[in-house]
């Protein structure tokens, strides 16, 4: 083979090894900021992972907000109709937060089962709930706030 042959070949495989490599990196960071939606019941039936991000979504239960302590930290409790999860949240709420009203956190699960959230999304108007949140509820059977 001829000298200028072999330095086509390799560089058209060190192309292909490279775009092979962005390509793996590209689709493994996607995959790694992919978070999934899950209900309150399937939380409690263990449906969400243990060590990852997720969004969890529901209805504050009405009574259930807490603050412990005196810093920034409040709990409450988010329901589909159906089971609940306790959240805990450090941090500022959203205005439009309150008991009675559809929300979205992204957290993860702690050991003894509470959802620590690092945000918490409320719905913007008194029209609008999350789509995420709406849908689960009417898989529930549950009466939906919002349209």
């Amino acid at each position: 083979m001829k000298p200028a042959r072999k330095q086509r070949l390799l560089l058209i495989g060190l192309m292909v090894v490279g775009i092979g490599a962005a390509t793996f990196f590209a689709l493994k960071s996607f995959n790694d900021n992919l978070m999934y939606f899950f209900s309150t019941t399937d939380v409690v039936a263990g449906k969400a992972p243990k060590d990852a991000l997720f969004r969890l979504g529901g209805m504050v239960v009405k009574g259930s907000v807490s603050r412990p302590g005196d810093g920034l930290t409040v709990r409450f409790t988010l329901t589909d109709f159906s089971k609940e999860v306790v959240v805990e949240y450090t941090g500022i709420l959203p205005d439009l937060f309150r008991e009675g009203q559809g929300i979205v956190a992204h957290g993860k699960l702690n050991d003894q089962g509470i959802f620590i959230a690092e945000e918490v999304l409320a719905k913007h108007d008194e029209n609008y709930m999350p789509p995420e949140v709406k849908a689960s509820l009417k898989k529930q059977d549950a009466p939906a706030e919002g349209k």
